[in-house]
């Protein structure tokens, strides 16, 4: 039987690279955590207000849905982000994104979510890659979501980032 996960991601450039590569990939302090996912398994991608680098004017969204699409294991070689290394990962099948920098915003949907039992700490429970649902808290972000999601092939090029170079 699947379950179904939020996956955590935190930073542009580790953000574009999930969308256009369709994978996930794990620091090794997570490994465990991540072991959890199973191929076949629903996730939502969820992007931090820190995830743009504007934290006061950027909000967290729930921005795509996707399944898990192959066993989670060591990366050959690890994928880098920043000063962040990230060991292990898996594929990803993207099924659809919210157009760019839209999305569900989840603190307004904390109070209906089982996963959260004290909304007032509720971002506590976000520190971390994923972040496993009850079956009843899937099926609403599913409910919630669905109506904004657009094809893969229409949305990824949006979320495509290059950094500037020096």
């Amino acid at each position: 039987m699947s379950s179904a996960h939020l996956l955590i991601i935190g930073d542009r450039a580790a953000l574009s690279w999930v969308v256009t590569e369709q994978r996930m990939a794990f620091p090794a302090g997570r490994a465990k955590a991540a072991r959890t996912l199973v191929e076949g398994d629903e996730v939502f991608l969820y992007t931090t207000r820190g995830c743009f680098r504007n934290p006061t004017r950027d909000l967290g969204r729930v921005i795509g849905r996707a399944s898990i699409a192959g066993p989670v294991r060591v990366l050959n070689q690890p994928v880098v982000f920043g000063d962040r290394s990230f060991t292990e990962g898996c594929g990803l099948e993207v099924s659809g994104l919210a157009p760019f920098r839209e999305g569900l915003v989840l603190r307004d949907l904390v109070p209906r979510l089982s996963v959260f039992p004290d909304p007032t700490t509720w971002s506590v429970r976000m520190r971390r890659a994923s972040l496993a649902l009850p079956p009843e808290d899937a099926d609403l972000l599913r409910a919630d979501l669905d109506p904004l999601l657009r094809p893969y092939e229409e949305t990824a090029d949006a979320y495509r980032w290059e950094p500037a170079s020096a």
